[in-house]
C-alpha cells in the first residue's frame, strides 16, 4: 500500500481529500499520526510560498509524497486581509476570536460592499518529482453581519454565498466540497496527480 501524507493536524481539512483517493490503493495519513512533528514555521508571504515550506518540511522528513494546502480569507474592504494570516488574525487558530474581530474590522460597511472570497493554494510534493503539482482554487462571497449554521470550521459562518442564501457553516460536507475554495483545488488535483506523480 503506498501512503501519501496531508500535511495538517485539521480533521476537517484531511476528509476533504479523502473522495480524491477514496478508490485508490493509499494509506491517507494526517500530522495526527505523527504527534511528535514540529510545528512549521509559516513565513511565506503567499499561500503558496506557505503550502510549499510545509509540503516540503513533511515530505523532506518522512520521504513520502505530501499535500499541503494553505487558505485563507480576503476581504475587498479591508485591501485582501486577512490573507495569509486568516488562521491566527485575533488568536492562533481561535476561531471565535478571528470571527469576532472580522465583524468588528468591518462595522458600518454596507452588505454590498462587503466582498470576499475564499483562497486555497495546494501543493503536492513528492521526492521523486522534480517540480511541485500546485493547484489553486477560490469561491466568491460576501461577510455576512452575524454567524450563522454550525457545519464548518474558521470564517465559515460569517462567509455567505448569495447564489445559495447559506453561509458556509449552512452546508452539507458534500455542498461544501461542490463549491468550496479547496474543493475547487481538490477538483483540479483529482483531474492532474495521477499523471504527474512518479511512483
Amino acid at each position: 500500500m503506498k501512503e501519501i501524507i496531508i500535511a495538517t493536524k485539521n480533521p476537517g481539512k484531511a476528509r476533504e481529500f479523502k473522495r480524491v483517493f477514496n478508490d485508490q490503493d493509499f494509506i491517507l495519513k494526517t500530522l495526527l499520526d505523527f504527534p511528535d512533528f514540529p510545528e512549521i514555521l509559516e513565513n511565506g508571504t503567499t499561500f503558496e510560498e506557505n503550502a510549499t515550506l510545509k509540503a516540503h518540511a513533511v515530505m523532506e522528513r518522512f520521504s513520502l509524497p505530501t499535500i499541503a494546502d494553505d487558505s485563507g480569507l480576503q476581504v475587498d474592504a479591508l485591501y485582501g486581509q486577512p490573507g495569509i494570516y486568516s488562521a491566527r488574525y485575533a488568536g492562533d487558530h481561535n476561531d471565535a476570536a478571528n470571527n469576532a474581530k472580522l465583524l468588528s474590522e468591518l462595522g458600518g460597511v454596507p452588505r454590498e460592499k462587503r466582498t470576499a472570497r475564499f483562497v486555497s493554494t495546494l501543493v503536492f510534493a513528492n521526492p521523486k518529482n522534480e517540480h511541485d503539482l500546485i493547484v489553486e482554487g477560490e469561491v466568491k462571497g460576501l461577510i455576512a453581519d452575524f454567524p450563522e449554521g454550525d457545519d464548518g470550521f474558521g470564517y465559515d459562518p460569517l462567509f455567505y454565498i448569495p447564489e445559495l442564501d447559506k453561509t458556509m457553516a449552512q452546508l452539507s460536507v458534500d455542498q461544501k466540497n461542490q463549491i468550496s475554495h479547496r474543493g475547487h483545488a481538490i477538483e483540479k488535483l483529482e483531474k492532474q496527480w495521477q499523471d504527474w506523480i512518479n511512483w
